[in-house]
C-alpha cells in the first residue's frame, strides 16, 4: 500500500484511501469502517459492509424474458 497523509476534515481529522483498496473492496460513501487501536499502538482498521464477496441478489432487478 501507499503512504498516506492526516487531513482535516471539518473539525476532525481523516485519512483519505488509496483508490486501488476503495475498488479491491468496492467501497461506497458511508460504508461502515471498524477502527481499533491494538496494545502495541498499531492501528487495525476493517470495513465490516465490504462489497468485494456480495453476490448483489438484493441489488439485482429481475430480467424479463423476451419471446
Amino acid at each position: 500500500m501507499s503512504t498516506q497523509k492526516i487531513i482535516k476534515v471539518g473539525n476532525s481529522l481523516g485519512i483519505t484511501l488509496p483508490s486501488v483498496l476503495v475498488k479491491t473492496l468496492s467501497l461506497k460513501t458511508g460504508d461502515a469502517v471498524e477502527v481499533l487501536l491494538d496494545s502495541g499502538n498499531a492501528l487495525q482498521v476493517s470495513f465490516p459492509d465490504s462489497h468485494q464477496l456480495s453476490l448483489g441478489l438484493s441489488k439485482t432487478k429481475p430480467r424479463k424474458n423476451r419471446i
